[in-house]
């Protein structure tokens, strides 16, 4: 961003005057010097920092407070109330994968090789509910205010799963999971307010945060289920007298999961802030963002005038967002990472369990669950130890085009694990219980694209009061993945197993490598972030000229 000497700031600048190269640049107009008493100074670049989010455009645009904004500490209590609002709604989708087959089948009545389709057309349903709803929660936010659809969000995912325990046929589950799938507020609201809570300096280290805690709830989430479920069966000396708990066995870890959650909401009511500002409002609805600024800019008229602004002006629409200049390649770079993740979890399971001569691991259920756990504890050390000085070092595109290169890398070296188990000699094996771990850990660094591609998203945003309504379209696009994705990689899965004369049963991992290839060539196309901030603020400097023409 273009720098002003703070000399440059004490004049006071005629409307006559021809504007400068610093004011064509940064958007302002030579007439909104007048009356300013404070110096529109923008925060001095730090080389070992990424320049980053709309956020901040917006406080730069805003005068004398960029500096003091760029250096805010980031509001570790907040974070702290986000986070645990966060923590619930993968425990609320993971709770219920221990049981959910077993339900089914008992619910329904269901033949052993009916249940993987139910699972499934239950969960695949709960995705596109949230497809179809995450946009207008997005709107929501932006015209509401965040807490307020956070709250009713988080009360609405509550009780949907709590009721989801008491479902004694396949349609009551059904109801029950797209139910919790309408409230999908949750997650939108909370990435868009970490992001206004962020700066530039501290947003890294934020959504590090933000995606540890989302591995904890995945690790949980499973864990409350399992332990709980029918506890009338799993613990008879406690609950086998308990006809409710017979009756409905799976009430019990939905009804703790719904307590989890009632915390949450308590919680997030009492200490959450509200983070859209309303002339963040303004300033996206009108095109200015320096209308009903804070710092105390002119704002060209009274304040009847700005509430006439705010009562006619249209903000941008959904389809003007997609639009914006850089957004279209950010939203399906990120739907890209999320069908690579996806995949990837659908593929692991499945993998790990086949037998070593259909080309899997041969794993038992116990060690596929300690696999996954130290993958999931190398994905918290990458995401939290790593990920931010390292995108402070090589900003947030370095990180994503370093993860693009490792990811075909990584997806090629699983099948050589299982090339090694295949040999059956003692040191073949040795080899694979050495090697195979280490570099499954190391491959994990690849789930820094997941923070990363966040970090994107807030960059790309045209304007700050629209950023849930750009996380909701991001988010609407990451269910519509999830709803078909693991359904349709397990099933090539076992199409690859099942054709051994096909690369001995590997055809799946091909792939996966030539999809993430397609990654490793789009995040070559990623936007200069920079350069989008001084395309706007010269759009804008346009658009002022046309308006004095007219």
């Amino acid at each position: 961003m273009t720098l002003l000497h703070p000399a440059a700031s004490a004049r006071q600048k005629r409307p006559g005057d021809e504007p400068s190269r610093e004011e064509i640049e940064t958007g302002r107009d030579p007439s909104d010097y007048i009356g300013e008493n404070t110096p529109l100074l923008a925060p001095a670049a730090d080389p070992g920092i990424s320049e980053a989010t709309t956020l901040n455009e917006q406080r730069a645009d805003d005068g004398d407070d960029s500096d003091e904004d760029d250096d805010r500490p980031l509001p570790l209590d907040q974070i702290f109330v986000l986070c645990y609002a966060r923590w619930v709604e993968p425990v609320a989708f993971f709770s219920i994968f221990p049981y959910i087959n077993k339900m089914a089948q008992e619910n329904g009545g269901l033949a052993n090789a009916d249940v993987g389709f139910y699972s499934g057309l239950i969960e695949s349903l709960f995705s596109l509910t949230q497809m179809t709803v995450m946009i207008l929660w997005g709107r929501a936010s932006d015209r509401f205010g965040r807490k307020p659809v956070l709250v009713f969000s988080l009360v609405g995912v509550t009780c949907a799963t709590a009721l989801f325990g008491l479902a004694k046929t396949i349609w009551q589950m059904i109801l029950f999971r797209c139910l919790a799938g309408v409230f999908a507020g949750t997650i939108v609201t909370i990435r868009t307010m970490i992001s206004e809570h962020s700066t530039s300096k501290t947003q890294a280290r934020a959504f590090s945060w933000f995606s540890f805690t989302g591995n904890l709830g995945i690790l949980f989430g499973p864990l409350i289920g399992g332990a709980l479920a029918d506890p009338a069966a799993q613990y008879p000396r406690f609950f086998k007298n308990v006809q409710f708990f017979v009756d409905y066995p799976y009430a019990l870890p939905s009804f703790t999961v719904g307590c989890i959650g009632v915390s949450a909401v308590v919680v997030t009511a009492l200490f959450a802030k509200e983070t859209l500002k309303r002339e963040n409002v303004i300033g996206s609805i009108s095109g200015d963002n320096n209308i009903g600024s804070s710092t105390g800019g002119d704002t060209g008229g009274d304040v009847n005038d700005v509430t006439k602004l705010v009562s006619t002006a249209v903000p941008l629409s959904a389809w003007e967002i997609m639009k914006s200049p850089g957004v279209p390649i950010v939203l399906y770079t990120y739907g890209h990472v999320m069908l690579l993740a996806f995949a990837y979890t659908a593929i692991v399971p499945l993998f790990m369990f086949t037998p070593i001569d259909l080309g899997g691991f041969g794993f038992s259920p116990l060690q596929i669950s300690l696999f996954i756990g130290l993958n999931g504890l190398a994905q918290a050390i990458w995401i939290l130890l790593v990920f931010p000085p390292l995108q402070h070092r090589i900003g947030t595109n370095g990180v994503l085009r370093v993860c693009a290169l490792a990811y075909p890398l990584f997806f090629a070296i699983m099948p050589s694990f299982s090339m090694l188990l295949r040999e059956g000699s003692p040191a073949s094996v040795r080899a694979f219980w050495v090697i195979a771990p280490a570099a499954l850990c190391i491959g994990c660094g690849i789930s820094m694209s997941f923070t990363a591609i966040q970090l994107a998203l807030n960059d790309v945003s045209p304007s700050p009061a629209v950023l849930g309504t750009l996380n909701s379209l991001a988010l609407s696009l990451v269910s519509g993945v999830r709803a078909f994705s693991p359904a349709l990689f397990a099933s090539l899965f076992a199409v690859s197993a099942r054709n051994q004369w096909l690369l001995w049963g590997y055809s799946i991992w091909v792939l996966m490598v030539a999809c993430a290839v397609g990654f490793t060539v789009v995040s070559r196309y990623l936007p200069d972030y920079d350069e989008l901030k001084r395309q706007r603020g010269r759009d804008r400097a346009a658009e002022r000229e046309r308006e004095r023409v007219r």
